[in-house]
Protein backbone atom coordinates (compact mmCIF):
# COMPACT_ATOMS: atom_id res chain seq x y z
CA UNK A 1 0.00 0.00 0.00
CA UNK A 2 1.48 3.33 -0.91
CA UNK A 3 2.13 6.43 1.62
CA UNK A 4 1.88 9.74 0.98
CA UNK A 5 4.60 11.76 0.50
CA UNK A 6 3.11 14.83 0.68
CA UNK A 7 3.86 17.61 3.18
CA UNK A 8 1.21 18.32 5.90
CA UNK A 9 -1.32 20.87 4.82
CA UNK A 10 -2.00 23.77 7.44
CA UNK A 11 -5.23 22.40 8.92
CA UNK A 12 -5.60 26.30 10.28
CA UNK A 13 -5.76 28.13 7.02
CA UNK A 14 -7.62 25.06 5.24
CA UNK A 15 -10.48 25.06 7.70
CA UNK A 16 -10.70 28.87 7.49
CA UNK A 17 -10.76 28.92 3.42
CA UNK A 18 -13.07 26.20 3.87
CA UNK A 19 -15.31 28.03 5.88
CA UNK A 20 -15.17 30.88 4.14
CA UNK A 21 -15.45 29.39 0.64
CA UNK A 22 -18.71 27.64 2.13
CA UNK A 23 -20.42 30.66 3.48
CA UNK A 24 -19.99 32.40 0.30
CA UNK A 25 -20.94 29.69 -2.37
CA UNK A 26 -23.66 28.36 0.36
CA UNK A 27 -25.07 31.98 -0.11
CA UNK A 28 -24.77 32.54 -3.46
CA UNK A 29 -25.99 28.99 -3.97
CA UNK A 30 -29.22 29.51 -2.07
CA UNK A 31 -30.03 32.70 -3.21
CA UNK A 32 -30.52 31.62 -6.38
CA UNK A 33 -32.74 28.10 -4.56
CA UNK A 34 -34.84 30.64 -2.67
CA UNK A 35 -35.67 33.52 -4.73
CA UNK A 36 -37.65 30.79 -6.83
CA UNK A 37 -39.28 30.40 -3.28
CA UNK A 38 -40.31 33.97 -2.84
CA UNK A 39 -41.29 34.25 -6.49
CA UNK A 40 -43.59 31.10 -6.51
CA UNK A 41 -45.48 32.51 -3.05
CA UNK A 42 -45.74 35.80 -4.15
CA UNK A 43 -45.94 35.55 -8.24
CA UNK A 44 -45.89 32.60 -10.27
CA UNK A 45 -49.19 31.81 -9.71
CA UNK A 46 -50.46 34.48 -11.95
CA UNK A 47 -47.28 34.65 -14.49
CA UNK A 48 -46.71 30.71 -15.32
CA UNK A 49 -50.49 29.52 -14.70
CA UNK A 50 -53.73 30.66 -15.35
CA UNK A 51 -54.82 32.65 -12.68
CA UNK A 52 -57.41 30.26 -10.37
CA UNK A 53 -58.68 28.22 -7.19
CA UNK A 54 -55.65 25.90 -8.03
CA UNK A 55 -52.89 28.19 -9.55
CA UNK A 56 -51.16 28.96 -5.86
CA UNK A 57 -50.93 24.92 -5.28
CA UNK A 58 -49.54 24.28 -8.49
CA UNK A 59 -47.26 27.12 -8.51
CA UNK A 60 -46.01 26.19 -4.46
CA UNK A 61 -45.93 22.41 -6.38
CA UNK A 62 -43.15 23.40 -8.44
CA UNK A 63 -41.34 23.83 -5.28
CA UNK A 64 -41.42 20.77 -3.96
CA UNK A 65 -40.36 19.43 -7.66
CA UNK A 66 -36.37 20.58 -7.09
CA UNK A 67 -36.88 18.54 -4.08
CA UNK A 68 -37.55 15.32 -6.50
CA UNK A 69 -34.39 16.42 -8.21
CA UNK A 70 -32.27 17.03 -4.96
CA UNK A 71 -32.28 12.92 -3.92
CA UNK A 72 -31.02 12.35 -7.84
CA UNK A 73 -28.86 15.09 -7.20
CA UNK A 74 -27.29 13.99 -4.16
CA UNK A 75 -26.68 10.30 -5.51
CA UNK A 76 -24.78 11.84 -8.66
CA UNK A 77 -22.96 14.29 -6.80
CA UNK A 78 -22.48 12.55 -4.19
CA UNK A 79 -20.65 9.81 -6.45
CA UNK A 80 -18.83 11.86 -7.80
CA UNK A 81 -17.28 13.80 -4.66
CA UNK A 82 -16.49 10.50 -3.02
CA UNK A 83 -15.06 9.37 -6.45
CA UNK A 84 -13.04 12.70 -7.96
CA UNK A 85 -13.25 15.04 -4.90
CA UNK A 86 -15.76 17.66 -3.45
CA UNK A 87 -13.72 21.00 -5.17
CA UNK A 88 -14.73 20.03 -8.84
CA UNK A 89 -18.25 18.50 -8.06
CA UNK A 90 -18.94 21.88 -5.86
CA UNK A 91 -18.17 23.72 -8.94
CA UNK A 92 -20.88 21.86 -11.13
CA UNK A 93 -23.13 22.13 -8.96
CA UNK A 94 -22.80 26.28 -8.52
CA UNK A 95 -22.61 27.04 -12.56
CA UNK A 96 -25.95 24.73 -12.84
CA UNK A 97 -27.88 26.71 -10.71
CA UNK A 98 -26.28 30.05 -11.61
CA UNK A 99 -27.44 29.13 -15.57
CA UNK A 100 -31.06 27.43 -14.80
CA UNK A 101 -31.86 30.37 -12.32
CA UNK A 102 -31.27 33.10 -14.66
CA UNK A 103 -32.41 30.74 -17.53
CA UNK A 104 -35.96 31.27 -15.71
CA UNK A 105 -35.65 34.97 -15.35
CA UNK A 106 -35.84 35.32 -19.16
CA UNK A 107 -39.23 32.75 -19.71
CA UNK A 108 -41.91 33.53 -21.38
CA UNK A 109 -45.32 33.99 -19.63
CA UNK A 110 -48.37 31.61 -19.76
CA UNK A 111 -50.39 34.03 -22.00
CA UNK A 112 -47.59 34.22 -24.65
CA UNK A 113 -46.77 30.59 -24.73
CA UNK A 114 -49.40 28.61 -22.62
CA UNK A 115 -48.84 25.38 -21.05
CA UNK A 116 -45.33 25.21 -22.13
CA UNK A 117 -44.48 28.21 -19.73
CA UNK A 118 -45.17 25.92 -16.44
CA UNK A 119 -43.33 22.97 -18.11
CA UNK A 120 -40.24 25.26 -18.65
CA UNK A 121 -40.23 25.98 -15.68
CA UNK A 122 -40.79 22.70 -13.88
CA UNK A 123 -37.51 21.14 -15.86
CA UNK A 124 -35.14 24.02 -14.65
CA UNK A 125 -36.91 23.88 -10.99
CA UNK A 126 -35.70 20.48 -11.46
CA UNK A 127 -32.13 21.57 -12.62
CA UNK A 128 -31.70 23.72 -9.34
CA UNK A 129 -33.03 20.84 -7.30
CA UNK A 130 -29.97 18.70 -8.92
CA UNK A 131 -27.54 21.30 -7.95
CA UNK A 132 -28.98 21.98 -4.58
CA UNK A 133 -28.52 18.41 -3.51
CA UNK A 134 -25.09 18.37 -4.23
CA UNK A 135 -23.90 22.08 -2.47
CA UNK A 136 -24.81 21.89 1.17
CA UNK A 137 -23.91 18.31 1.70
CA UNK A 138 -20.40 18.59 -0.22
CA UNK A 139 -19.50 21.77 1.01
CA UNK A 140 -19.98 20.34 4.66
CA UNK A 141 -17.84 17.36 4.19
CA UNK A 142 -15.26 19.35 2.45
CA UNK A 143 -15.22 21.88 5.64
CA UNK A 144 -15.58 19.18 7.82
CA UNK A 145 -12.37 17.16 6.86
CA UNK A 146 -10.48 20.20 6.54
CA UNK A 147 -11.41 21.66 10.45
CA UNK A 148 -9.71 20.71 13.61
CA UNK A 149 -11.11 18.05 16.29
CA UNK A 150 -13.03 20.32 18.76
CA UNK A 151 -13.84 22.69 16.19
CA UNK A 152 -15.51 21.00 13.54
CA UNK A 153 -19.47 22.36 14.49
CA UNK A 154 -18.24 26.08 14.55
CA UNK A 155 -16.53 25.55 10.82
CA UNK A 156 -19.21 23.64 9.48
CA UNK A 157 -21.54 26.25 10.84
CA UNK A 158 -20.84 29.05 8.49
CA UNK A 159 -22.67 26.68 5.79
CA UNK A 160 -25.53 27.04 7.11
CA UNK A 161 -24.89 30.29 8.25
CA UNK A 162 -24.00 31.13 4.31
CA UNK A 163 -27.37 29.28 3.37
CA UNK A 164 -29.53 31.63 5.86
CA UNK A 165 -27.45 35.00 4.46
CA UNK A 166 -28.41 33.89 0.98
CA UNK A 167 -32.44 33.76 2.45
CA UNK A 168 -31.93 36.99 3.60
CA UNK A 169 -30.58 38.71 0.40
CA UNK A 170 -32.57 36.96 -1.49
CA UNK A 171 -36.12 38.41 0.50
CA UNK A 172 -34.19 41.97 0.51
CA UNK A 173 -34.46 41.46 -2.88
CA UNK A 174 -38.16 40.86 -3.04
CA UNK A 175 -38.92 43.93 -0.80
CA UNK A 176 -38.63 46.41 -3.61
CA UNK A 177 -39.66 43.97 -5.63
CA UNK A 178 -42.67 43.35 -4.06
CA UNK A 179 -43.38 46.73 -3.72
CA UNK A 180 -43.77 47.42 -7.21
CA UNK A 181 -46.95 48.30 -9.33
CA UNK A 182 -48.88 45.12 -9.90
CA UNK A 183 -48.88 45.48 -13.78
CA UNK A 184 -44.63 46.07 -13.44
CA UNK A 185 -44.29 43.27 -11.22
CA UNK A 186 -45.54 40.95 -13.04
CA UNK A 187 -44.34 42.42 -16.06
CA UNK A 188 -40.81 42.28 -15.81
CA UNK A 189 -39.95 43.61 -12.27
CA UNK A 190 -40.21 39.57 -11.17
CA UNK A 191 -37.24 39.01 -13.91
CA UNK A 192 -34.80 41.45 -12.03
CA UNK A 193 -33.45 38.74 -9.01
CA UNK A 194 -33.48 35.98 -11.41
CA UNK A 195 -31.27 37.42 -14.00
CA UNK A 196 -29.05 39.62 -11.64
CA UNK A 197 -28.20 35.68 -10.67
CA UNK A 198 -25.77 35.71 -13.47
CA UNK A 199 -23.04 37.99 -11.40
CA UNK A 200 -23.55 36.35 -8.10
CA UNK A 201 -22.48 33.37 -9.80
CA UNK A 202 -19.50 34.75 -11.79
CA UNK A 203 -18.51 35.72 -8.82
CA UNK A 204 -18.95 32.81 -6.81
CA UNK A 205 -16.99 30.52 -9.27
CA UNK A 206 -14.23 32.75 -8.35
CA UNK A 207 -13.96 32.40 -5.07
CA UNK A 208 -14.98 28.56 -4.78
CA UNK A 209 -11.70 27.72 -7.17
CA UNK A 210 -9.49 28.61 -4.12
CA UNK A 211 -10.79 25.53 -2.60
CA UNK A 212 -8.55 22.50 -1.98
CA UNK A 213 -9.46 19.28 -1.05
CA UNK A 214 -9.68 17.37 1.85
CA UNK A 215 -5.97 16.12 3.07
CA UNK A 216 -7.89 13.39 4.32
CA UNK A 217 -9.25 12.53 1.54
CA UNK A 218 -6.53 12.85 -0.86
CA UNK A 219 -4.84 10.29 1.64
CA UNK A 220 -7.47 7.91 0.76
CA UNK A 221 -6.97 8.14 -3.08
CA UNK A 222 -2.99 7.62 -2.52
CA UNK A 223 -4.33 4.64 -0.60
CA UNK A 224 -6.54 3.44 -3.23
CA UNK A 225 -9.08 3.24 -0.92
CA UNK A 226 -11.93 4.93 -2.82
CA UNK A 227 -14.68 3.15 -3.22
CA UNK A 228 -15.79 2.06 -6.91
CA UNK A 229 -19.23 2.68 -6.35
CA UNK A 230 -20.14 4.72 -3.45
CA UNK A 231 -23.58 4.58 -3.13
CA UNK A 232 -23.11 0.45 -3.22
CA UNK A 233 -20.96 0.25 0.17
CA UNK A 234 -23.08 2.79 1.68
CA UNK A 235 -26.43 0.87 1.50
CA UNK A 236 -24.63 -2.23 1.98
CA UNK A 237 -22.50 -1.48 5.01
CA UNK A 238 -24.06 2.18 6.45
CA UNK A 239 -27.79 1.41 5.84
CA UNK A 240 -29.21 2.01 9.38
CA UNK A 241 -26.64 5.28 9.42
CA UNK A 242 -28.74 6.24 6.30
CA UNK A 243 -32.03 5.83 7.72
CA UNK A 244 -31.42 7.60 10.61
CA UNK A 245 -30.25 10.66 9.69
CA UNK A 246 -32.61 10.91 7.07
CA UNK A 247 -35.21 11.03 9.90
CA UNK A 248 -32.99 13.65 11.39
CA UNK A 249 -33.42 15.86 8.43
CA UNK A 250 -37.24 16.24 8.31
CA UNK A 251 -37.04 19.14 10.84
CA UNK A 252 -35.86 20.86 8.06
CA UNK A 253 -39.90 21.29 6.96
CA UNK A 254 -39.96 24.33 9.59
CA UNK A 255 -37.62 26.40 7.29
CA UNK A 256 -39.88 26.24 3.92
CA UNK A 257 -42.88 26.46 5.72
CA UNK A 258 -42.12 29.91 7.33
CA UNK A 259 -40.34 30.99 4.55
CA UNK A 260 -43.10 29.97 1.60
CA UNK A 261 -46.25 28.73 2.70
CA UNK A 262 -45.96 31.23 5.87
CA UNK A 263 -45.67 34.04 3.65
CA UNK A 264 -48.34 33.24 1.36
CA UNK A 265 -50.47 32.38 4.12
CA UNK A 266 -49.78 35.72 5.75
CA UNK A 267 -50.22 37.79 2.52
CA UNK A 268 -53.17 36.09 0.96
CA UNK A 269 -54.94 34.72 3.81
CA UNK A 270 -54.52 37.07 6.66
CA UNK A 271 -53.73 39.76 4.58
CA UNK A 272 -50.96 41.53 5.79
CA UNK A 273 -48.37 43.75 4.01
CA UNK A 274 -46.33 41.63 1.41
CA UNK A 275 -43.07 44.05 2.36
CA UNK A 276 -44.33 43.49 6.02
CA UNK A 277 -43.75 39.77 5.94
CA UNK A 278 -40.30 39.61 4.01
CA UNK A 279 -38.28 42.06 6.45
CA UNK A 280 -39.63 39.42 9.28
CA UNK A 281 -38.58 36.68 7.37
CA UNK A 282 -35.28 38.52 6.52
CA UNK A 283 -34.75 40.09 9.73
CA UNK A 284 -35.15 36.05 11.59
CA UNK A 285 -32.82 34.92 9.17
CA UNK A 286 -30.27 37.46 9.71
CA UNK A 287 -30.31 36.26 13.37
CA UNK A 288 -29.83 33.29 12.14
CA UNK A 289 -26.57 33.89 10.38
CA UNK A 290 -25.29 35.51 13.41
CA UNK A 291 -26.48 32.74 16.19
CA UNK A 292 -25.60 29.77 13.99
CA UNK A 293 -21.86 30.01 14.34
CA UNK A 294 -22.25 30.62 18.79
CA UNK A 295 -24.31 27.01 18.38
CA UNK A 296 -21.49 25.79 16.59
CA UNK A 297 -19.13 26.86 19.26
CA UNK A 298 -21.96 25.04 21.94
CA UNK A 299 -21.90 21.87 20.32
CA UNK A 300 -18.07 21.68 20.12
CA UNK A 301 -17.86 21.86 23.89
CA UNK A 302 -21.18 20.07 24.96
CA UNK A 303 -21.89 17.83 22.31
CA UNK A 304 -23.99 17.45 19.20
CA UNK A 305 -26.96 15.80 20.71
CA UNK A 306 -27.74 18.60 23.44
CA UNK A 307 -27.86 21.16 21.58
CA UNK A 308 -29.83 19.32 18.01
CA UNK A 309 -32.35 18.01 20.12
CA UNK A 310 -33.34 20.85 22.29
CA UNK A 311 -33.66 22.78 19.13
CA UNK A 312 -36.07 20.23 17.80
CA UNK A 313 -38.10 20.39 20.53
CA UNK A 314 -38.60 23.82 21.03
CA UNK A 315 -39.25 24.47 17.88
CA UNK A 316 -42.42 22.27 18.66
CA UNK A 317 -43.28 24.96 20.80
CA UNK A 318 -43.24 27.69 18.65
CA UNK A 319 -44.46 26.71 15.71
CA UNK A 320 -47.77 27.13 17.49
CA UNK A 321 -46.98 30.66 19.00
CA UNK A 322 -45.42 31.95 15.53
CA UNK A 323 -48.97 31.07 13.41
CA UNK A 324 -51.15 32.15 16.18
CA UNK A 325 -49.09 35.53 15.98
CA UNK A 326 -49.31 35.06 12.26
CA UNK A 327 -53.24 34.39 12.27
CA UNK A 328 -53.67 37.35 15.01
CA UNK A 329 -52.24 39.70 12.27
CA UNK A 330 -50.33 40.86 15.21
CA UNK A 331 -47.05 42.68 14.35
CA UNK A 332 -44.88 42.70 16.74
CA UNK A 333 -45.67 39.37 17.82
CA UNK A 334 -44.91 38.33 14.42
CA UNK A 335 -41.87 39.69 14.66
CA UNK A 336 -40.65 38.07 18.15
CA UNK A 337 -41.86 34.87 17.71
CA UNK A 338 -40.32 34.66 13.36
CA UNK A 339 -37.20 35.55 15.62
CA UNK A 340 -37.08 33.00 18.14
CA UNK A 341 -38.42 30.18 15.49
CA UNK A 342 -35.89 30.58 13.07
CA UNK A 343 -33.47 32.79 14.55
CA UNK A 344 -32.52 30.75 17.75
CA UNK A 345 -34.45 27.72 17.61
CA UNK A 346 -34.71 26.42 14.22
CA UNK A 347 -30.66 27.38 14.37
CA UNK A 348 -29.91 25.49 16.93
CA UNK A 349 -30.46 22.40 15.06
CA UNK A 350 -29.86 23.72 11.59
CA UNK A 351 -26.27 24.72 12.26
CA UNK A 352 -25.29 21.61 13.99
CA UNK A 353 -26.16 19.15 10.93
CA UNK A 354 -23.28 19.82 8.52
CA UNK A 355 -21.15 18.54 11.13
CA UNK A 356 -23.30 15.99 13.25
CA UNK A 357 -24.80 14.17 9.83
CA UNK A 358 -21.43 13.70 7.60
CA UNK A 359 -19.63 12.81 11.13
CA UNK A 360 -21.82 9.66 11.29
CA UNK A 361 -20.31 8.19 7.81
CA UNK A 362 -16.68 7.02 7.10
CA UNK A 363 -14.73 9.67 4.62
CA UNK A 364 -15.03 7.22 1.54
CA UNK A 365 -18.45 7.08 1.46
CA UNK A 366 -19.13 10.71 3.01
CA UNK A 367 -20.44 12.88 0.42
CA UNK A 368 -22.77 10.31 -0.75
CA UNK A 369 -24.03 9.59 2.69
CA UNK A 370 -24.75 13.46 3.83
CA UNK A 371 -26.10 14.07 0.46
CA UNK A 372 -28.31 11.16 0.22
CA UNK A 373 -29.57 11.14 3.92
CA UNK A 374 -30.61 14.64 4.05
CA UNK A 375 -32.35 14.80 0.79
CA UNK A 376 -34.69 12.10 1.16
CA UNK A 377 -35.52 13.58 4.60
CA UNK A 378 -35.61 17.25 2.62
CA UNK A 379 -38.06 15.80 0.07
CA UNK A 380 -40.72 16.26 2.64
CA UNK A 381 -39.89 19.77 3.54
CA UNK A 382 -40.06 20.69 -0.52
CA UNK A 383 -43.62 19.66 -0.68
CA UNK A 384 -44.30 20.86 3.01
CA UNK A 385 -46.18 24.44 1.72
CA UNK A 386 -48.37 22.38 -0.46
CA UNK A 387 -49.53 20.23 2.04
CA UNK A 388 -49.72 22.94 4.67
CA UNK A 389 -52.25 24.80 1.34
CA UNK A 390 -53.93 21.27 1.61
CA UNK A 391 -54.22 21.30 5.57
CA UNK A 392 -55.17 24.74 5.94
CA UNK A 393 -58.02 24.44 3.18
CA UNK A 394 -58.23 28.94 2.96
CA UNK A 395 -59.54 29.28 6.82
CA UNK A 396 -57.29 31.20 8.35
CA UNK A 397 -58.48 29.92 12.01
CA UNK A 398 -57.49 26.33 10.29
CA UNK A 399 -53.67 26.96 10.79
CA UNK A 400 -53.35 24.28 13.72
CA UNK A 401 -53.27 21.15 11.17
CA UNK A 402 -50.17 22.97 9.51
CA UNK A 403 -48.50 23.31 12.91
CA UNK A 404 -49.07 20.13 14.42
CA UNK A 405 -47.68 19.08 10.92
CA UNK A 406 -44.58 20.50 11.06
CA UNK A 407 -43.92 19.74 15.11
CA UNK A 408 -44.37 15.80 14.41
CA UNK A 409 -41.26 16.28 12.09
CA UNK A 410 -39.29 17.68 14.68
CA UNK A 411 -40.37 15.24 17.03
CA UNK A 412 -39.11 12.56 14.77
CA UNK A 413 -35.96 14.31 14.28
CA UNK A 414 -35.14 14.47 17.90
CA UNK A 415 -36.15 11.04 18.35
CA UNK A 416 -33.45 10.03 15.65
CA UNK A 417 -31.03 12.08 16.84
CA UNK A 418 -31.21 10.57 20.36
CA UNK A 419 -30.30 7.24 18.75
CA UNK A 420 -27.62 8.58 16.98
CA UNK A 421 -23.94 8.19 18.62
CA UNK A 422 -21.83 11.64 19.90
CA UNK A 423 -18.96 12.34 17.84
CA UNK A 424 -17.88 15.70 19.03
CA UNK A 425 -14.78 14.20 20.46
CA UNK A 426 -14.33 11.68 18.02
CA UNK A 427 -10.75 12.51 15.52
CA UNK A 428 -11.89 12.97 12.20
CA UNK A 429 -9.52 9.92 11.15
CA UNK A 430 -11.78 7.76 12.86
CA UNK A 431 -15.02 8.79 12.37
CA UNK A 432 -17.98 6.92 11.19
CA UNK A 433 -16.35 3.78 11.96
CA UNK A 434 -18.52 2.73 14.90
CA UNK A 435 -17.14 2.72 18.79
CA UNK A 436 -13.70 4.14 18.36
CA UNK A 437 -10.83 5.46 21.33
CA UNK A 438 -11.40 9.33 21.20
CA UNK A 439 -9.29 12.05 21.09
CA UNK A 440 -9.88 15.35 23.73
CA UNK A 441 -11.78 17.84 21.86
CA UNK A 442 -8.62 20.11 21.70
CA UNK A 443 -6.47 17.72 19.82
CA UNK A 444 -5.27 18.79 16.73
CA UNK A 445 -6.20 17.23 13.52
CA UNK A 446 -3.62 15.54 11.63
CA UNK A 447 -3.92 16.02 8.25
CA UNK A 448 -1.89 13.64 6.68
CA UNK A 449 -4.30 10.88 8.59
CA UNK A 450 -6.52 8.93 6.34
CA UNK A 451 -9.44 6.92 7.28
CA UNK A 452 -9.45 2.95 6.65
CA UNK A 453 -13.20 2.14 6.97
Amino acid sequence: MSTTTSKPAKPKNNAKIAAVSGFVGSTLEYYDFFIYGAAAALIFSKVFFADGPSATLLSFATVGAAYIARPLGAVICGHLGDKIGRKKVLLFTLLLMGVSTFLIGCLPTYDQIGIAAPILVVVLRLLQGISAGGESPGSASLTLEHAPNGKRAFYTSWTMSGLMFGIVLSTLVFIPVAAMPEDQLLSWGWRIPFLASALVTVVAFILRRLLEEPPVFEQTKEEHEVAKVPVVVLFRDHWKTVLRVSAMSVFTLINTIVNLFGLAYATSVVGLERSLVLTVIAVANFVAVLVGPLMGMLADRIGRKPVFVTGCLLQIVMIFVFFNALSSANVPLIFVTGIVLIGVVYTSANSIYPAYFPEQFPVKVRYSGMAISLMVGLLIAGFAPAVSELLIGGDKSNWIPVATFASVACLVSALAAMAAPETFKTSTALLGQGKQPARPAHTPVDSTQGTRS
